[in-house]
């Protein structure tokens, strides 16, 4: 079982971090995904006699009995009586190697359908890194028409030819040449005043923003969770909840903040019995 932790953590670990990271690359994630399932499919199909050789290699160097895969597979520590009789090769190829990557191909399926996949490459088209680099007119259309009850037939339209004009003034004013992200192109926009001039695209950024897909934040607050509201403290109240992942979430913001000013605005947000000493 080790092993096999082993050879899919190793396979998913670069599609994990890829995910995680705050400059979050849409597209080169959203390749990696792809090769990550394409992986695991092959490895489920074809390698499954690498995989068992090279456990039984393992264990013989270690001087682990290797079971006969034809014998019946003998549960450790739990009666044999409820327990269904299969052989060892069923056990461990179909129990557990082939089952277990079913289950991670069918999350990364279920998390990355077809149809999120093209949302999220649609949207890395309006990256204005390198000066707009992955800007494609056509998937930018296609990401408006997820969107019907926000873009009209006629808007597509105005849309298709205000998407022109939006990328030559963007990479011919020097003001926009070195965004990084989309946070700082609609800033910009709004401070340039040129989030009026092309409302439409204006609109499809403001759209793409909101999404929780758009950026990892949203992934992070999950993983603060597991962390912050665990079995001990699973009955907190959503309030406290809240207060307690801000401070988790946004712990480069917080670290910025100094205990003698935390303790004076504790302090002085209402008399209290003892007064906290400052060093």
């Amino acid at each position: 079982m080790l092993h096999l932790m082993q050879l899919i953590f190793g396979y998913t670990n670069d599609l994990c971090e890829a995910l995680q990271r705050r400059d979050q690359d849409i597209v080169n994630a959203m390749t990696l995904v792809s090769l990550t399932k394409e992986r695991l499919q092959k490895t489920r199909d074809h390698e499954w006699d690498n995989f068992l050789q090279k456990v039984s290699v393992f264990c013989v160097k270690h001087k682990i009995e290797v079971p006969n895969m034809n014998d019946f597979y003998a549960p450790r520590g739990r009666s044999r009586r409820y327990f269904a009789k299969v052989i060892n090769i069923h056990r461990f190829r179909v129990e557990m190697f082939l089952s277990v990557i079913d289950l991670q191909v069918q999350e990364l399926n279920n998390r990355f359908d077809e149809t999120n996949m093209e949302l999220l490459l649609c949207m890395a088209c309006l990256n204005p890194l390198n000066s707009f680099a992955s800007f494609n007119k056509q998937k930018l259309l296609r990401l408006a028409e997820f969107y019907p009850s926000e873009f009209s037939c006629v808007d597509i339209v105005k849309l298709d030819h205000q998407l022109d004009l939006f990328v030559d003034d963007m990479r011919k004013d020097s003001r926009f040449q070195n965004l990084k992200n989309l946070g700082e192109l609609s800033i910009l926009l709004v401070e340039t005043n040129k989030h009026v001039s092309f409302a439409l695209v204006f609109l499809l950024l403001k759209l793409v923003l909101i999404l929780p897909v758009a950026t990892t934040s949203v992934e992070r607050v999950f993983s603060s969770m597991t962390f912050v509201k665990n079995k001990l403290r699973n009955s907190m109240s959503d309030k406290l909840l809240n207060n307690c992942l801000v401070t988790v979430v946004e712990r480069d913001l917080f670290v910025q903040v100094s205990n003698d000013d935390v303790l004076k605005r504790f302090q002085n947000m209402k008399s209290r019995r003892m007064v906290l000493d400052f060093p």
